[in-house]
């Protein structure tokens, strides 16, 4: 999977606005504006995203699954955000990998730190697993220039179409055979 930088405002449609209310006022609470219309949420990320913490929780809390996409989410965040992961021990697999693209992340225990930055590196990057595949996925397409993501069947089982979707986002990904 090759992927290149991307931006923009989204809208999710045929959604359970309130199946997610702590994912989406983490969202908030990084300044992310966001409207919500009965099955549809839309969504507008500002230039920089604020930073914040936060801790998996068994539902209704913040979600163990949504921890790995947050992290990702925050490598450009202004100032250092904390993630805690409460419910699953090696959920951080995918940490060494983010590292090879220059993020600023440590690691100590169950909780590490993200430090925003301007920039991170475009690189080959290798998915350990599903939820961590994809939190190289949103790093990739952080990154100026082309990230090569291989072992990409555990990112394609769980997310179907996921090249189609983030294309229709402005995202250019390309499939190559043999992966």
């Amino acid at each position: 999977m090759l992927l290149q930088q991307m931006d923009g405002d989204i809208k999710l449609a045929n959604a359970e606005p309130k199946h997610m209310e702590k994912t989406l006022d983490k969202l908030k609470e990084c300044g992310c504006g966001i409207s919500i219309e009965k099955d549809q949420i839309s969504l507008k990320a500002p230039n920089k995203l604020k930073t914040v913490d936060i801790e998996t929780e068994p539902y209704p809390g913040f979600p163990t699954d949504m921890q790995s996409i947050f992290v990702a989410t925050l490598i450009k965040a202004e100032g250092t955000s904390y993630m805690k992961e409460n419910i699953f021990e090696n959920r951080y697999k995918y940490v060494s990998e983010l590292k090879k693209m220059g993020v600023d992340i440590v690691q100590e225990d169950r909780k590490i730190s993200i430090t925003g930055q301007e920039k991170i590196k475009a690189t080959n990057l290798e998915a350990m697993d599903l939820r961590g595949g994809a939190a190289l996925v949103i790093a990739a397409l952080q990154a100026k220039g082309i990230t090569e993501i291989s072992n990409i069947q555990y990112i394609l089982r769980g997310y179907e179409s996921l090249d189609k979707k983030l294309q229709k986002l402005g995202a250019k990904i390309v499939i190559e055979e043999g992966e």
